[in-house]
């Protein structure tokens, strides 16, 4: 069939959950048999999210080609097991980017180059990408932002454009939100009837409206909205918050959302959904009791998006062995070698989170010092890693100034070292080593035994890398490396035999773990974590 576009737009407030909302769409028709990819637009003028702080945007994802992007995509993947690629995160800054490049190469010798038609075109352009590879039958399309945001109107116009141009073959969903009134007691329509009207004013009808809700939103007031909003009373719909999101596209279901959707684009919906290991997540899920107790250390824990593929692997991973997950969030700014067994003395597990920068890594070798010389299971990722080595450096091999030349570019034991190939880079935005390469793990170690395979390939996101000058030292004083690219020799995992589970990776591997195929490192984690307790109790 010809491919069916479905643009995913957000009023009244921002973080409504239209990266739920699609993740939970694709995961419905992914179900009924359909091939699904999802793509996001976002308004800022970045061109990637890379450069960004954690507590501006949340976590930077990483794609398997080596795209930085929105923490949205890690929720399609997530619910989908789709890869994502380039071309499913762009900006407004690669969108000027790209007809500025065109510009300059003289694609548009004589005109003048215009908001309307150059840069909606370009828009245009990179929608259609994914479509015209004959790969998919539905292209999900968030719309960044929220209408009404001055930033959105380039990409809002090229919604409407595309709308005329694909007639039956596309719909609109608009996600806004229903606010209670704690004072006056009540649901408040307005502000989404406000919102609809918006968006009708810039030429575009919604077809499907998704109401964000605290309360349950009665029929009669859906009907209500429907009349207002120029939209049929059944494609009205509810999200209300829920325990977890993997219940998102449960509720949408039930609701017939994907029925509605395939019919208003010309498809018949047949039989339901094949749901199945999905819903056996879930049963997982929830007749889990007994609790894994997680420490993850970091300096962004005020913002937790900073952080959510990590947390949600460690959810999945915790699901698959039957514990509910208790993840608690220790500021590395506020730990130190004083009150590190106040802190940690009471988890089955530690997670050294990743991160940049000089702030808050003190205390992650205290609490690295404290898990090893406890022997609690300890899992260290990038920056985490790196901080193991840093601090086994110092307190095992008795090289007290080691650091990571991140950290002190002076230092004369730089266990840690910039990358050969990073060291002539002056632009700090996409050149970090980006994207999935391959490593070769060693025969026996604890991650060739997870992994059950000694190759494996994950995703990067680093400038720093383990100085191989002083591997000899490290493996004869019992810190092993166990993992490398079989091309460079960079060293990707470090492990100590000797302990519970002590495992560092340079690589991310939370960005590989989704809900029905859990990242194998985190499931032997949690799987050590949960030994470590019941030894415990």
């Amino acid at each position: 069939m010809e491919t069916k576009y479905i643009f995913v737009t957000g009023g009244v407030v921002s973080s409504l959950g239209k990266g739920i909302i699609s993740a939970s769409l694709a995961c419905l028709l992914k179900a009924r048999g359909y091939r699904v990819t999802i793509q996001k637009y976002d308004p800022y003028i970045n061109i990637d999210p890379g450069t960004l702080n954690p507590y501006e945007h949340g976590e930077c994802y990483v794609t398997t080609d080596g795209r930085e992007t929105d923490l949205d995509l890690g929720h399609y993947e997530r619910f989908t097991n789709v890869r994502t690629t380039k071309a499913n995160n762009v900006t407004t800054g690669r969108i000027y980017q790209n007809v500025i490049d065109k510009e300059r190469r003289g694609d548009y010798l004589g005109k003048t180059v215009q908001i309307i038609p150059h840069i909606t075109d370009e828009i245009k352009r990179n929608i259609m990408l994914l479509g015209n590879t004959g790969e998919y039958d539905f292209v999900i399309t968030e719309i960044g932002g929220v209408v009404g945001d001055i930033e959105s109107l380039p990409f809002l116009e090229a919604v409407r454009q595309l709308r005329w141009d694909m007639g039956a073959d596309s719909i609109c969903v608009h996600l806004t939100y229903v606010p209670y009134l704690h004072a006056a007691k009540e649901l408040k329509t307005k502000p989404t009837q406000h919102s609809v009207k918006r968006l009708q004013e810039l030429g575009i009808q919604p077809d499907v409206l998704i109401l964000r809700t605290e309360h349950d939103i009665p029929s009669g007031m859906r009907r209500k909205i429907a009349q207002f909003c120029n939209v049929a009373p059944d494609a009205v719909f509810q999200s209300i918050d829920l325990p977890t999101i993997y219940e998102v596209p449960v509720a949408m279901h039930h609701q017939h959302l994907d029925e509605v959707i395939l019919t208003k684009l010309g498809v018949t919906p047949q039989g339901e959904p094949h749901m199945a290991p999905w819903m056996a997540f879930l049963e997982k899920m929830h007749k889990a009791e007994k609790p894994v107790r997680i420490g993850l250390v970091g300096k962004y824990v005020e913002l937790q998006d900073a952080y959510k593929s990590i947390n949600e692997a460690l959810l999945q991973a915790a699901t698959y062995c039957d514990r509910k997950l208790d993840l608690h969030y220790i500021h590395s700014e506020k730990i130190d070698d004083a009150n590190a067994d106040a802190l940690l003395a009471g988890m089955d597990g530690v997670i050294i989170a990743p991160g940049f920068g000089q702030r808050g890594i003190e205390g992650k070798f205290s609490a690295l010092k404290w898990c090893r010389e406890h022997d609690v299971p300890t899992f260290g990722i990038c920056l985490g890693m790196q901080c193991m080595v840093i601090e086994f450096a110092r307190n095992v091999l008795g090289l007290t100034d080691a650091n990571s030349t991140e950290m002190d570019p002076s230092t004369p034991n730089n266990v840690i070292d910039l990358m050969d190939e990073q060291k002539s880079i002056s632009n700090m935005g996409g050149t970090m080593r980006l994207g999935a390469y391959d490593c070769r793990l060693k025969p026996g170690s604890l991650a060739a035994e997870a992994y059950g395979s000694t190759e494996v390939s994950e995703r990067h996101r680093h400038r720093f890398e383990f100085n191989s000058d002083f591997r000899p030292r490290f493996e004869n004083a019992g810190m092993q490396c166990v993992g490398e690219n079989p091309q460079t020799h960079l060293v990707e995992v470090v492990e100590i035999p000797g302990k519970r589970w002590y495992l560092g990776t340079q690589y991310h591997p939370e960005y590989n773990s989704t809900v029905l195929s859990p990242n194998p490192l985190f499931l032997s984690f949690v799987k050590a974590a949960v030994k470590y307790s019941e030894d415990r109790h």
